[in-house]
């Protein structure tokens, strides 16, 4: 197909204004905080809680559904709604293993209770209709190892349209090994064209781990870029607790330098008609693909 280069829209501002350091994200009492808001975002958002053993917190819906998930901390989230109750099963870390996920429709009161210390992603996303609740359990959580060689990563789709229903939110882990890199080849989903590509907005929450056999002093770091091909471009250092959002345009890769493992939590929505994620590589770097039939997975992959 012939590809149109050019950014699609800017997201009401520049990329310099994309990327949220750890310091920068947070709001009383949350470590992220994030809202669709159009600054710059309109249909996506993300929550991170850190609750104490026993900790309340109390979430309204209002117009958006969202994902709640376990991250860290090894405590599990007792979840109440009318005659909901359920328990999600945490972990220790989000490279650890898959954690326990619900669906919360828009228009719902939910009480999020820690049992046990732990950390929980609030992942919103502007509802486009109702649904019931759902849980989908970390052992059904579908795994998918992308790529080869070097682009070798690990996908957890608990929140993907296989996985949990939803009427826009569209989620996933990503787990790139120390050398390697994802979201590569740099690819955009920013213009609805049916069948190939679809409008979606996307958050990256970062999480980074030295290998164990760094000393005390490590200071885990990533890589991260945004645009080109034509287009405004900017690269980032990332660190633990960094937020990008990515309103439109080319993004990735996303590179865990050697030593050092990267995580992140993407959450998408979009205007489209569809619930779908479609892609369009960048041209320039599209032909990577091809080199991966002739590439074994990398061996550390699963975690």
């Amino acid at each position: 197909m012939t590809y149109d280069a050019t950014p699609r829209r800017d997201g009401g501002a520049g990329p310099d204004r994309w990327f949220r350091p750890a310091a920068l994200t947070t709001a009383t009492g949350l470590r992220v905080a994030v809202q669709p808001d159009g600054e710059p975002l309109r249909h996506t958002g993300l929550t991170v809680l850190a609750l104490r053993d026993g900790e309340a917190y109390e979430l309204s819906s209002g117009p958006d559904e969202y994902l709640l998930l376990p991250l860290s901390g090894g405590g599990d989230v007792d979840l109440r709604s009318g005659t909901l109750h359920e328990i999600l099963r945490g972990r220790e870390d989000v490279f650890s293993a898959a954690a326990d996920c619900a669906y919360v429709p828009r228009d719902h009161q939910v009480t999020v209770t820690a049992r046990g210390p732990v950390e929980v992603a609030l992942c919103a996303a502007r509802a486009t209709g109702d649904l019931p609740p759902a849980v989908l359990r970390a052992p059904d959580t579908p795994v998918e190892l992308r790529g080869a060689g070097c682009s070798s990563r690990q996908v957890r789709n608990f929140g993907t349209p296989d996985a949990i229903d939803a009427t826009a939110i569209i989620a996933c882990e990503v787990l790139t090994p120390g050398g390697n890199s994802s979201s590569y080849p740099p690819h955009r989903h920013d213009c609805t064209v049916p069948g190939i590509e679809s409008e979606l907005e996307e958050i990256y929450y970062f999480r980074l781990r030295a290998d164990p056999a760094a000393p005390d002093n490590a200071d885990p770091i990533g890589f991260c870029r945004v645009g080109g091909s034509g287009g405004d471009e900017a690269s980032w250092c990332v660190r633990d607790g960094d937020v990008l959002l990515v309103p439109a345009g080319w993004h990735g890769p996303a590179t865990a330098v050697p030593g050092y493992d990267l995580y992140y939590l993407n959450v998408m929505a979009g205007p489209g008609p569809e619930r779908r994620w479609l892609i369009s590589d960048d041209p320039a770097h599209d032909w990577v693909r091809d080199t991966w039939a002739d590439q074994p997975i990398d061996p550390r992959l699963p975690f």
